[in-house]
């Protein structure tokens, strides 16, 4: 019989990801449902201290193995070790996030333990002691009702699409050993933009499309500033030039579900959509009245984006003082 539920956490430099408090909080609420304890696990180099903030999110145990060869995540290594803890625990089931890095990690993971896999899901239940997931597919056309055959269900969960809940667990920590193996790829070098808030994390995000008619974005900048957002594009943007691609939303960007989606200039192609349409609150600014992001919007105004979208902004200011 299976004897937790087991969350893997993601940290870059020693900083957990929010996804990776969702992870935990999630795997709170499934353990105490099947009246199992929580066990993360924390992988990293000297992560001890930075693993103690997880209790205060449910974990019941909180495994961390520090290595240097595991300071940068390698699928190799992260793998190995992972697939070691995972036998010893035996979990009912494995949560982790659906970042780049966690897609990855899952699949690997998956394979090496013959598991099954939910990718990207944005719920999940027990039900007659099987694992169900909830996730979108057909660029978010519909939403699939997948049951996971075969021990651990492992489900790789959508950032922000899962409230961080803050529930005290025993919180002990566990320092585990661990041996990553020979690792065959190693990190050359590393860049990570600093002041800038990552997309797929971010609780707002305001999006500019082709309708921008170039790359002066200080406008959707501005309003972002004061929503304490992210800046995102559109594909038609990145294409031209505009935005990194690091900034793309949409089905060959990156998919988010901010609490709130400001689209200025975005018409609304499929592609689009299924970047950002689990946004909990849409709103679309756009010029053309007949524009497809309107049928998905919550709130919709038609105008020139330019005129508009400086006043929300101060409007925003004011409220916020």
């Amino acid at each position: 019989m299976a004897s937790c539920v087991f969350a893997i956490t993601e940290q870059i430099d020693g900083a957990f990801r929010k996804v990776s408090f969702e992870a935990v909080s999630e795997g709170k609420r499934l353990a105490e449902d099947l009246g199992l304890p929580l066990v993360a696990a924390v992988l990293g180099d000297q992560m001890s201290a930075a693993a103690e903030t997880l209790a205060r999110y449910g974990a019941d145990r909180i495994l961390v193995c520090d290595h240097p060869d595991l300071g940068d995540y390698s699928t190799e290594g992260y793998c190995r070790v992972l697939a070691a803890l995972i036998a010893d625990e035996d979990p009912a089931a494995v949560l982790l996030g659906a970042t780049a890095q966690g897609k990855d990690l899952a699949a690997r993971l998956s394979a090496r333990l013959s598991a099954p896999l939910a990718m990207d899901a944005t719920g999940i239940r027990v039900e007659g002691g099987a694992w169900i997931a909830h996730r979108p597919m057909y660029g978010g056309k519909i939403v699939a009702e997948v049951t996971l055959e075969g021990s651990p269900a492992m489900v790789a969960i959508r950032p922000n699409a899962f409230a961080m809940n803050e529930s005290p667990g025993k919180g002990s920590i566990e320092a585990v050993a661990a041996d990553p193996g020979t690792i065959r790829v190693k990190t050359v070098e590393k860049t990570i933009e600093t002041g800038k808030i990552e997309l797929t994390e971010a609780d707002a995000v305001v999006s500019g499309g082709r309708g921008m008619g170039g790359p002066d974005y200080t406008v959707i900048e501005a309003l972002a500033e004061a929503l304490g957002a992210a800046v995102g594009a559109s594909r038609s943007a990145v294409d031209e030039g505009w935005r990194p691609h690091a900034d793309q939303v949409g089905q060959t960007g990156k998919v988010v579900s901010p609490n709130l989606y400001v689209a200025c200039g975005i018409s609304g192609a499929i592609q689009h959509l299924a970047g950002m349409s689990t946004s909990k609150v849409i709103v679309a600014i756009n010029k053309d009245a007949e524009a497809p992001i309107f049928a998905k919007a919550d709130y919709g105004v038609v105008g020139d984006l330019f005129e508009i979208v400086p006043l929300i902004t101060e409007e925003v200011k004011k409220r916020r003082g």
